[in-house]
Order: structure tokens, then sequence, then C-alpha cells
């Protein structure tokens, strides 16, 4: 179980490969640059028109002749580069892990162990962990142009940015003491449901955090109103403490219908001014019965780097670029949660700042649960605070991945990128020009991967090594000092539509390769006598490249996948839950003013009608597969095809542990840098054991 820390086993071999690429890089560029001139995004297209000297049009005919005699010019280079490259690859690592040493100030705080996040010991009630999947779609910029997306450096930069960024905000947790008092109303939080999350019995509560718990104090804030406030009805002004008259109308005459503190009928000011309505027990709803609830905030310290990546990654004009929208993924964006809707936000001392009645009581919560479902549903504008495990699909780009991984490793200490073949090694029938675009980041220490290469593909998918990537992480260890670990597979599934034989045949080869990469990696080594492993988890993440709802995919619905792994958005074959929610994009509205912020984005996949604008709906025979939707008349049914999955699995667990979803969310933060959005979810892993 050795992990490849670097693409060659020798110095020579990696200076031999650094030495061809350079000879290769010149020609790769321009013909990127040159084959990218010829194909415009639609935001080019609408920049173009707008530009009434044509400027943007003559740059484009100036500059594509010139390409093509820059590439004519480094082609006897690259030929020569390219006979060092080739034979190269043959040797090359399927991996590369790297590993960044958490900050010390992170160390310091517990919030980082060994690796990332304290592993110690297995607490007897169990833990959660997050996991996310998404495809990035960060293919060369001439490629990823067919997908109506450009520049794909710099969208490689933000993606990373914008998922640390989210991960790593403020979080906001709610324990409930209470016995008698057992749920949060989703409408007296609902203006935080950005940072709120329901917690369970498995989280810890933290030693040090602000909280709010007990009767009132007359000294504190009041929940009502801003500290600027005078006219509050519960806290009258300084010096009238001990008055009896009510503060609502204190001219002694009769008592409003409508006063908040003297219902209709009543003379006694006793009564809660929240819940006029009669009731004799405080409602759980009621900010000013905060019996038994406590609410804390925790976030994680500065990144020392912080002011490098808010200025030395932003160039001048760059928002103005297009595909990001707006930079709504800052550190200083997160704090401000859809601004019109809410009077609420997490000051730079991690403290809440005031919220005014309206914004507590009228708002509706964004966290749902559909009928009898056992966990929250929803669709985030923001990724899941405190992420653990994080799959990517389609990072081909070499130099995306790059940059990908140097902004991912300011949140994940472990990192697998760089992952699959080149060339001809293996199971590449054909020359692979790309690698699998697979990578995996974990916030636990990485002790095994593998990466297998799917030997079946056909078309233009056969010029990537697409493939299957595992992993074994380290997550606790028992009393017993048995080590507790968890799977990870990430994987990226053939593209082109009416393959359905080809899918099922990767399908079959990755269920064979997860047994054998569990079988071999739990085996030790020669003379070595360890404890067998304890399997937390087995989670499958990754584009599958079809849906559960289409008729054309019914092959794949019908796969022995889904009987050994749970899908928590399936009810079975050929449909899906009410609250599923699809995952492709329509790329011609990637820049449609509507969409072009995660907020934006958010609030149009909560209403149908901009489900059916947006989204791409299984095909159907009267409306053409490649054509867009946008205006289409023809009736569509369910919420767009979701072809990104996340399955687990609790085969192999301790017969008295259990796997439950916590919550479930679809993710819109990437809008604007990618055609399809992101899927989360947090997997709580009890052990039916009692605390001591």
């Amino acid at each position: 179980m050795v992990l490849h820390t670097t693409p060659y086993s020798s110095a020579c071999l990696h200076f031999l490969d650094g030495l061809s690429w350079s000879l290769v890089f010149p020609c790769y560029w321009l013909l990127d640059r040159l084959l990218g001139s010829c194909v415009a995004t639609s935001l080019e297209k609408r920049q173009r028109s707008q530009d009434p000297c044509s400027f943007l049009t003559l740059c484009v005919v100036i500059s594509a002749p010139l390409y093509l005699l820059l590439l004519l010019a480094s082609l006897p280079f690259a030929l020569l580069g390219f006979i060092i490259w080739a034979p190269l690859q043959a040797v090359r690592q399927p991996y590369l892990f790297t590993y960044r040493r958490p900050d010390k100030a992170q160390a310091e705080q517990g919030q980082a162990g060994p690796g990332g996040v304290g592993i110690g010991e297995w607490r007897a009630q169990g833990r959660s962990f997050c996991f996310c999947s998404a495809n990035v779609c960060l293919l060369p910029d001439s490629l990823a142009r067919f997908n109506n997306l450009s520049d794909t450096h710099r969208r490689a930069r933000e993606v990373g940015k914008r998922i640390r960024n989210g991960a790593s905000r403020p979080q906001i947790k709610i324990y409930i003491d209470s016995p008698t008092n057992t749920s949060i109303s989703a409408l007296s939080f609902s203006s935080l449901a950005t940072g709120f999350r329901r917690t369970s019995s498995l989280d810890q509560r933290p030693d040090q955090t602000h909280t709010t718990n007990g009767p009132a104090d007359p000294e504190a804030e009041c929940p009502i109103h801003p500290s600027v406030a005078t006219d509050c009805p519960v806290h009258p002004p300084a010096g009238d403490q001990g008055s009896s008259e009510c503060p609502l109308h204190p001219d002694g005459g009769d008592t409003a219908a409508d006063c908040p503190l003297h219902p209709a009928g009543t003379t006694s000011s006793s009564d809660c001014p929240v819940h006029t309505s009669g009731e004799t027990k405080p409602s759980s709803d009621c900010p000013m019965h905060t019996s038994g609830v406590q609410i804390s905030i925790s976030a994680p310290e500065p990144d020392p780097q912080e002011e490098e990546a808010r200025t030395g990654n932003h160039r001048p004009g760059e928002q103005a670029g297009g595909d990001t929208g707006s930079m709504t993924a800052s550190r200083e964006s997160l704090a401000r949660y859809h601004g019109g809707d809410t009077g609420v936000g997490i000051s730079s001392n991690n403290t809440l700042s005031h919220v005014p009645r309206t914004s507590i009581f009228k708002r509706p919560g964004r966290k749902r649960r559909h009928g009898d479902e056992t966990f929250d549903h929803e669709i985030s504008a923001f990724f899941p605070a405190n992420l653990d495990f994080l799959a990517l699909q389609e990072v081909f780009d070499h130099g995306s991945t790059t940059r990908l991984r140097r902004q991912l490793h300011r949140y994940f200490p472990y990192v697998l990128s760089d992952v699959g073949r080149y060339g001809w090694k293996g199971c590449c029938s054909r020359f692979k020009f790309l690698n699998s675009g697979l990578m995996l980041a974990s916030r636990y220490p990485i002790l095994d991967a593998r990466f297998e290469c799917y030997p079946n593909g056909r078309g233009e998918d056969a010029l990537a090594a697409k493939g299957a990537l595992f992993a074994k992480v380290h997550v606790g260890t028992s009393h017993q000092d048995q080590r507790v670990v968890g799977y990870l597979t990430c994987t990226h599934l053939h593209a082109i539509e009416g393959d359905a034989s080809v899918r099922c045949e990767q399908l079959d080869l990755l269920l064979q390769w997860v047994a054998e990469f569990r079988q071999s990696s739990s085996q030790p080594r020669e003379g070595e006598k360890v404890l067998e492993d304890l399997v937390a988890f087995d989670v499958i993440l990754g584009d599958l490249n079809f849906d559960n709802c289409s008729s054309e995919d019914k092959l794949e619905q019908q796969h022995a996948l889904f009987t050994q792994y749970k899908d928590p958005c399936r009810l079975g074959p050929g449909e899906d839950k009410p609250w599923a929610l699809g995952t492709l994009l329509d790329p011609s509205g990637l820049y449609d003013d509507e969409v072009s912020s995660p907020e934006s984005l958010q609030k149009v996949m909560e209403n149908e009608e901009g489900r059916k604008e947006y989204l791409v709906f299984p095909p159907s025979k009267s409306q053409c597969p490649a054509s867009s939707q946008k205006g289409r008349k023809i009736p569509l049914k369910g919420n767009g095809r979701r072809i990104d999955y996340m399955l687990y699995s609790d085969e192999g667990m301790q017969p008295d542990w259990k796997l439950d979803i916590e919550e479930f969310s679809f993710v819109t933060q990437l809008a604007g840098l990618t055609d399809h959005l992101s899927v989360a979810m947090r997997l709580a892993v009890s052990t039916g054991e009692e605390e001591p």
C-alpha cells in the first residue's frame, strides 16, 4: 500500500518528461488557441454583436492566421518531443498523491490532527461524514467551448476557491437539550438557512462557542429588534422597567386588539409577545423561549494566504470575463446571505448580526423534508460546511489540474490528482490524449489508492482514459486499536448516447474492481499481524452519464449496482423521488442573467418553470437531443436529467452499525463555471453503542 507521490520512479525519467513536454507544449497551446478562435461561446457572440467597431471580430481575424503560422513552425519541435514523451507514459504512475501539512493555527485549535481533522479515538455513538461530487468540465479550452465554456485555467482557479470558501465558511449548529422540545422550526431560524444545518446526536458539542441558552437575560440583546430600536414591545425604555403599563399603549386606554403583549380578551401581559394565539405552552418556534436550545458558531482560522487569493488571483477585468458570472464565492460574499431576503449575516468576529422580526417569522426555510422522508434535502447556493471528501470529474487540462489542486490544498490536506494513463499503456486500445479527468480530495488520511481504466470506450470517449479511482481512508481508531476506515470510489462513465451496453459493461467492471480493491487493501503485509479494519462506509461518487427517468436508459437503471448500493434520490428503476433534481444544465443558457450567480441559479432551480428552461431533460420523440431546450413548448416531465450520483453501501460493516442520510444537497455554487450542478450528502455512521 504505497502511494505514488511522483509521476515517475526516478528523477531521470521525470527530467525527460519535462524536457519532452517543453518541446510539445508550444504546439499544443497554439493548436488549442487556433481551434478556440473558431468556436465562440454564446457570451462572446453577444459581446461581438454589441461591439460597434467590430474590434473583437477583427482580433479573431488577425490572430487566427498568426496562430496557424506559429503552429506550423512549432511542429518539428513537437514531433521530437512526442517521440520522447510517448514511450515514457508506459512507466508513468497512474495518479499523483500530494499532501499539505495543516496550518499550525488549525492544529492548535484541534481543527486539524495529523491529517487535517482529528481522527483520534472512534466515538461510541459514531460520526457523520460529508461527501460531494462535481463535474467541473475543465477540458482544454478549445474542447470546453463545445460545452459553451471557455478560459479553462481561470475557471479552474475559481472552482477551487468557491469549493474551499464554501466548505470552510462559518458553520452554525443548533443543539436541543430539552426532552419536550425536540425540533427547531424552519420558520424561526429560516433567515439563517444557508448557515444552519440540522445536527444529529452524532455531532459533538464544541467546548467553547458563542451560545444562547436558557431564559432571556434582561440585559441581553433582544431577539426581536436590532440594538438601535427604541420601540420594542418587550423591552420598555430605561427607567420604566418596573412600570406595569403596556409599552405599546401607555396612555391607559383600552387594550388594542392587535397588541402583541395583550391579546384580545386578556388583561395580563404575561403572555409571550410572539405567539399570541392562546398557546399555553411556549412554542418551539419562539425566539423568546430558548429553553434547551443552543446555537454555536464556529469557523476555521483565516487562511494566511487569503490576501494573495483576493489580489493575486484576480486580474483587472477578470470578473467581466463571462464564465464565472458574479464572483459571489469570496469570503465576504459568504457572509452576505441572500441580500434583500434577510437582514442577517455573520460578522468578522463570528457572531450573529441582529435579525428583524419580519425576517425571522416570514421567510420560508430552504431545507425541506418531503413526506415521510427521514433526511433533509435542499437546493443550496453553497457547498456544505465541513466538507470531508470531494470527488471531481473532467479535470483533464494539466495546467488547470495544478491551479485547482493548489486551491483545494488550502482546505484538503490529501489530494489524488493527475489520474489516468496516456499513450498506449495497458487498457488503452487507442492512443489516450487525455487522462481520466478524476480528482479526489480528503480531509482524512488516505491509506491506499488504485486506478483502473475502462477498456471499452468508443468514439471520442476512447481518446480519454476514463476509469475509476479507488481510495481507502482512515477515519478513526476503535477502543480495541482497530482502524476504522472508509472506501471511496470516483468514476466517470461512457458519455455517448445510445451506448447503454458500454455503460453496463463498465458498471460490471466497477463492481468487480470495488470488491477486488477492498479485498487487496484489507490484507496485511507479509509477516505483519494487525487487527481487522472496521468499515464505516463505502461510497461511489461520479458522473454515470445516464439518468433514472429516461426510457433510453432502462438497461442501466436496472443494473445490479443499485441492488448493492443505495441511491438517496431513487424510488426504483425509472422513478426518482419528487424532490430529486436534474444535474445537467442546458449549455446555451449558462450566461443568462437569471442563472449567472449561485444565488440566482438556486432561485431558478427552486421554480418548476425555471427548471424547464435551464435543465436538460430526457430526449423525446418530438425533440432533437442535440438542440437547445430553451423555449420548447412540448410537455416536460420530471425535474431534468440526474446523471451525477452519490451511492452508499453498508456491506461489510459491523452487524450493529448503521448508515443514515442526514441531508442531501444540490449545490449551485459553481454557477457559470460548469454545465453541471454539484451534489452533496452527509452520511451518519452510528454504532449502536451508548456514550460512556
